[in-house]
């Protein structure tokens, strides 16, 4: 899919709009940036945790893009910037619960959303600043799955409480 095209199908598909609303109520700065994505500084929600993630053509980032790239960010926005041509292969929005499956999977399999996520491998693990994690056996996984529930329920009806954070 030719890179210029991406971000006028993903205004086509209203994945860009929905990523600008996102910003906009969250109180990011928008401004053009490079390979026809448009960047959002200042995200400060909970979720999701990382430092940039991307919505349609829109890249939200934790803190500011840095005034003279480096290295590390450009890697970063050409991993965001391939999220973008997923958006756009999945006809839109439609990519949000296909990506929050592969996360899931990948969580099972590995104890991490990113390592075994369909999405996150072909954006690139080390652009996007993942480490690849081992798989797990199945067995181990679905343990784990028992043992603690999503909800963080124990298998027998006690319940674990969640880390504090600082």
């Amino acid at each position: 899919m030719q890179r210029r095209l991406v971000p006028l199908l993903n205004w086509m598909n209203l994945s860009t709009p929905v990523g600008l609303a996102v910003a906009r109520l969250s109180g990011c700065r928008i401004s053009p940036g490079p390979l026809g994505l448009l960047l959002a500084e200042g995200y400060r929600r909970r979720l999701p945790t990382a430092r940039a993630f991307t919505i349609g053509s829109v890249v939200l980032l934790r803190g500011s893009a840095p005034q003279r790239a480096h290295a590390g960010f450009t890697r970063l926005l050409e991993h965001e910037a391939r999220h973008t041509h997923q958006y756009a292969a999945c006809l839109g929005l439609p990519f949000l619960p296909a990506y929050l499956l592969a996360a899931g999977y990948s969580l099972l399999r590995t104890g991490d959303p990113a390592s075994r996520n369909a999405f996150e491998r072909r954006a690139g693990l080390a652009d996007g600043g993942y480490t690849e994690r081992p798989l797990r056996p199945v067995r181990a996984a679905l343990r784990s799955l028992r043992v603690q529930g999503p909800s963080g329920a124990t298998g027998d009806g006690s319940r674990v409480s969640a880390p504090r954070r600082r």
